[in-house]
């Protein structure tokens, strides 16, 4: 018995010998970074962000006078009195903090479009304990990003921008943010998934993370294991005691920010298609074997689409040599395309895979110029408003199936201040009916600032009420 268990254990030892020494069996060893050593290094690179907003008190909106054949209306006239009578508001200051990381010894720091928007005032914390203003250079709303200039004497320390396209699911990471006001913390954790889609604009593609990212965080850096940043904290999705972190990849963020230290706008290109999810069910209706694809809704009439011969029913599967294999990736990628590039797109129509040569446009979304491709068309009184179609109609619930519904406000805007809700429908601005998106524009353009804009709406449930609006 002890001969026998001397010779298996013999066995164990050479067999282990045997197996370490081959070249192609690989060796479990420890993957957790050093994450003190690494904090050490890349902590002089973020900085906290606090900004100041000058508020002013709610505008005040007299009651308009009804016709009345008893005479004037008691109801309005003391209504109107009780405004002339109330103190009025003082203006208020608002304040807010933030997260951002230096990305040149120059002064230019990345951080969120929702920390510094409508600042009057940005002050920028270093590491070291000073505190210097900072100048908003550009940012972009629909992706949230922002860039920011400080100026130094000294070369400042600066964070080097990874490749998140390289990123793997379950490679860890590190946030360093301002939290809750606590300067500098630093939490870690995995890359949980890619390409998160959660509602916040229409190039949604987060990446999702386990490291802990409270409220102060936004605009931060989370850095990979080699002290690289491969994304920009923004977004938190909080229930059951914790929460979900995600942020935008910087491979992303760094053609916008490009452009913004560049002109400090930015452009993106057009294609003129509006386009719908691909079911399992529409696909087997096309004769397609899978629901890979972004279908095409309609064709914006005088759109590079349209010259190329783009159709509604078209089911794109390529674009400039990327798959999609979900519609949600087609405005990502065609928002990053270079302007009067010519692009392969490849589709699917009547059965077949046929090749579509497109010359790109520019997409034009500034003062309520039209946007397809997942754009939003935006005025200056902080309403987004879209002609009716048969998934927005089913979105809110709407018997409408022809006009225009506001489908989402602007936080902070005037609009919201005056309680216009998403899902109203637009019936007449300054007694004009308009139809379309092309005659809102048309109308809301024409008005100067200062001048006061009212509308006549038609809310959810049924009932129609004016707002009257400040435009900004």
């Amino acid at each position: 018995m002890f001969l026998s268990r001397f010779f298996s254990v013999q066995i164990l030892v050479i067999g282990l010998i045997v197996a370490l020494s081959q070249p192609n069996v690989s060796v479990a060893k420890a993957v957790s970074p050093d994450f003190a050593a690494l904090a050490k290094k890349v902590n002089p690179t973020v900085v906290n962000i606090r900004t100041a907003k000058n508020i002013k008190p709610k505008q005040r909106v007299r009651r308009p006078q009804q016709q009345n054949p008893f005479g004037n209306n008691f109801f309005d006239d003391f209504f109107n009195r009780y405004l002339d009578e109330m103190p009025q508001q003082r203006p208020r200051r608002e304040q807010s903090l933030g997260t951002g990381f230096i990305i040149s010894p120059d002064g230019y720091i990345i951080t969120n479009n929702h920390v510094v928007n409508g600042a009057d005032e940005v002050m920028v914390k270093l590491s070291d304990g000073r505190e210097v203003k900072g100048e908003i250079k550009g940012s972009d709303e629909k992706v949230d990003l922002a860039l920011i200039k400080i100026s130094e004497k000294e070369r400042l320390p600066f964070a080097e921008l990874g490749d998140s396209d390289s990123l793997e699911v379950g490679e860890w990471v590190m946030a360093i943010g301002n939290p809750f006001g606590l300067s500098h913390t630093v939490t870690a954790g995995i890359v949980s998934a890619k390409g998160r889609v959660i509602g916040s604009g229409p190039y949604d593609d987060f990446i999702q993370t386990d490291a802990s990212i409270n409220p102060g965080n936004s605009g931060g850096p989370l850095f990979n294991a080699e002290g690289r940043v491969i994304g920009v904290n923004t977004a938190i999705i909080a229930g059951g005691g914790g929460g979900i972190g995600f942020a935008i990849p910087i491979s992303m963020a760094k053609t916008i920010v490009n452009q913004l230290r560049e002109s400090g706008k930015v452009i993106r290109g057009y294609l003129g298609v509006r386009f719908q999810p691909l079911t399992a069910d529409l696909a087997k209706s096309f004769g397609l074997e899978s629901d890979k694809g972004a279908l095409i809704a309609s064709v914006e009439k005088d759109t590079p689409a349209e010259k190329a011969g783009l159709k509604a029913g078209d089911v794109i599967v390529e674009y400039d040599g990327k798959q999609i294999t979900e519609g949600s990736e087609l405005p990502r990628y065609v928002a990053t395309t270079p302007v009067d590039k010519k692009v392969r797109i490849v589709i699917y129509r009547d059965g077949s895979k046929q090749d579509i040569f497109l010359v790109v446009g520019k997409l034009k979304d500034k003062d309520g110029e039209p946007g397809p491709d997942g754009g939003k068309d935006n005025d200056r009184i902080g309403l987004y408003v879209e002609e009716i179609r048969k998934d927005i109609a089913d979105r809110f619930g709407l018997s409408d199936n022809k006009g225009l519904v506001i489908t989402e406000v602007k936080p902070g805007s005037s609009a919201e201040e005056a309680g216009v809700t998403a899902g109203s429908i637009v019936i007449e601005i300054n007694g004009r009916r308009p139809e379309t998106v092309k005659a809102y524009n048309s109308l809301v353009t024409a008005l100067k600032k200062g001048d006061v804009m009212r509308l006549l709406l038609r809310r959810p449930d049924g009932t129609t009420h004016y707002i009257a609006l400040k435009v900004e």
